[in-house]
């Protein structure tokens, strides 16, 4: 049994907040970048330049890269063989995050309650998923989403009978239908399986994966890249303005669903799809 003091928690999340808000993961830097040299539209290939300047910028000033900076989503893997020390852990994420906004000034976006709108004044609390994991370690990931994005999300149960391209027009039509307002070239992240609430968790997940790792099953990877075109081929572009680029990435999970369902969730990613892990 290997013992961690939740106060390590609380540093790390505090952090990531912080790293995850200036600092973009390094592969979807660097697909801006190469789509801002393969595009043609002459609205939108300024745009995505004017895109990688303002990362440069973020980085070089210690700025937050979007003045969104978002709800503080936390994903935590907890190993079995583990034993949390001076204190509740949800407690020492939540402590984490209040550092992180507070102290880094990043903008506070919770409200206490969705209906009376009282803003918490810390960004607390977290919006947690946490499991139980072989091993004597803990990782922790922390990806705070805008709702300009999220507000774009959907989900549908289709039934078994709904077709591989009725999939993939459903994700175009979501993109579609999100158009200008999730600031694209977007991110899309898809969830296909479990039941009502798992697919939705599994589109976000699959927000989390590098956007240069494909699915590593060889049909969903293939889906991943038909679903890319078809959005891709709407015209959107960036920010709206037009162009070939309206999707960075589409990244897939999957789990296994009822024999009379096929739930599917696309959980919508600006071109700002942040996040970042540590292991303790």
């Amino acid at each position: 049994m290997r013992e961690i003091g939740v106060q390590r928690i609380s540093e790390e999340i505090a952090r990531l907040c912080l790293q995850a808000n200036r600092v973009l993961p390094e592969d979807l830097e660097n697909c801006i970048a190469c789509a801002a040299k393969e595009e043609t539209s002459g609205t939108g290939k300024p745009i995505l330049e004017d895109l990688c300047a303002n990362l440069q910028a973020a980085r070089k000033l210690n700025l937050p890269i979007c003045q969104d900076t978002g709800a503080a989503v936390v994903f935590a893997e907890i190993g079995q063989e583990v034993h949390l020390t001076g204190g509740a852990f949800e407690d020492a994420v939540n402590e984490g995050v209040r550092r992180g906004y507070l102290d880094g000034l990043l903008r506070c976006s919770m409200v206490a309650d969705p209906l009376r709108r009282v803003n918490t004044g810390d960004n607390t609390p977290a919006i947690l998923h946490t499991r139980i994991v072989p091993g004597d370690k803990i990782r922790l990931l922390v990806a705070p989403k805008g709702f300009g994005s999220e507000n774009m999300s959907r989900i549908r149960m289709f039934t078994p009978s709904a077709s591989e391209d009725d999939l993939v027009n459903y994700v175009a039509e979501t993109a579609k239908t999100a158009g200008s307002n999730p600031c694209p070239p977007m991110v899309l992240g898809v969830g296909i399986g479990g039941d009502f609430e798992q697919c939705a968790l599994l589109a976000k997940k699959a927000l989390c994966r590098p956007v240069s790792q494909p699915n590593p099953d060889p049909f969903y990877a293939g889906l991943e890249q038909k679903m890319l075109e078809r959005v891709n081929g709407l015209g959107i572009g960036p920010q709206g303005f037009g162009g070939k680029t309206t999707a960075l990435a589409v990244a897939i999970e999957w789990y296994p669903t009822h024999i009379a369902g096929l739930p599917v969730a696309v959980n919508v990613g600006c071109h700002v799809t942040r996040h970042g892990s540590v292991t303790i």
